[in-house]
């Protein structure tokens, strides 16, 4: 796709960012009660979404701070095989315990509303382990809302409003730094399109996804992420590079 378009090195990333805003404006869609009462909040209207305002803040201060300390550091040692298959295996063993372990508790019946700000601060902790290539944002949040206490729904919920300062910031920067040159390769039309296709997946996504994890859990996407590692561990040891690049 990338040399139909045309797209190479920085442009391409880019605009692979840029694409990210249509999640953004999936999870608006889906969840705009919620949105309009986080602009309540903002403005002092509704004290419950200042609420949700406050902690989905606390949940983001973490990974941003992290981030900005650690890029560099990350992008040297963890972009290669070996840590993502970690991350990848990792990550599926969790989702399976923290399954199995959920479903041994009584049906949850707490809401976004009742989320602590210390709840939620473990939540932003937790989301900064996202950092680690592999290690899917949406499964860290999912899990650390399930541990706090949180329905699936909920917790899912809670993951995709947090996806707004998150992916929004990386959106925003990326424009802003790099959307000049993507406009000399791209077309201001193409683009649009790309975000609203993403807009539309991102959306039937998230919706099955929600549906799917209310009625069966993570015990399915645990298993998922164990037999992707082992493929591409299996795929890794046949071309004889181990963990290197």
């Amino acid at each position: 796709m990338s040399h139909f378009l045309g797209l190479y090195g920085e442009a391409l990333k880019t605009f692979e960012v840029v694409i990210q805003g249509g999640a953004l404006l999936a999870v608006i869609g889906l969840y705009r009660d919620r949105v309009l009462q986080l602009l309540r909040g903002l403005i002092g209207k509704d004290p419950a979404g200042r609420r949700l305002c406050i902690n989905l803040f606390l949940s983001f201060f973490p990974v941003a701070v992290v981030g900005l300390l650690l890029h560099g550091w990350i992008k040297e040692h963890l972009f290669t095989p070996s840590p993502v298959v970690g991350a990848l295996a990792a990550g599926g063993a969790v989702m399976l315990a923290v399954d199995a372990w959920s479903k041994k508790k009584l049906p949850g019946t707490r809401t976004l509303d009742s989320l602590k700000p210390s709840e939620a601060a473990l939540i932003g902790l937790v989301q900064c382990l996202a950092l680690w290539p592999g290690a899917s944002r949406a499964m860290v949040t999912i899990v650390a809302g399930l541990l706090c206490g949180l329905p699936a729904a909920a917790a899912a919920e809670y993951s995709f409003l947090l996806a707004l300062p998150t992916l929004g910031a990386a959106v925003g920067l990326d424009a802003v730094s790099n959307g000049a040159e993507l406009l000399q390769t791209l077309d201001a039309l193409a683009i649009l399109l790309g975000v609203a296709t993403a807009a539309v997946v991102a959306a039937l996504a998230m919706r099955g996804f929600v549906r799917y994890l209310g009625r069966h859990g993570l015990g399915l996407f645990g298993w998922y992420r164990l037999a992707l590692a082992a493929v591409v561990w299996v795929i890794m040891v046949r071309a004889g590079h181990g963990g290197h690049p």
